[in-house]
């Protein structure tokens, strides 16, 4: 199997962290402070860059995540989060979200 060229990162911004925690399925699993959730998600971000993968950040925008999350029956954690910005990145490349 192939390795990506490319992939989706989810990306929380400061100002929408305390929202994610109280109000996605697994908000709770989170790190409490947005400091600490960026330190460690830049780490695996350097991780996956020095295999040679690219990595694209996705802002995760918790009105249209969750407005997606129940378009396409899904509950509102990582995994889901994962599709969404696989899905926001693809459409960005290409102008049509793959179907996952």
């Amino acid at each position: 199997m192939d390795r990506p060229r490319r992939v989706a990162l989810p990306w929380y911004r400061a100002e929408d962290y305390s929202f994610l925690r109280t109000g996605l399925a697994d908000g709770a699993k989170l790190p409490e402070r947005h400091g600490a959730w960026l330190l460690a998600t830049e780490q695996v971000e350097q991780v996956v860059q020095r295999s040679g993968v690219e990595v694209v950040r996705v802002t995760i925008e918790p009105d249209d995540f969750l407005a997606w999350c129940k378009r396409v029956g899904l509950v509102s954690d990582g995994a889901a989060r994962s599709r969404y910005a696989a899905e926001i990145l693809e459409t960005r490349e290409t102008g049509a979200p793959r179907r996952l």
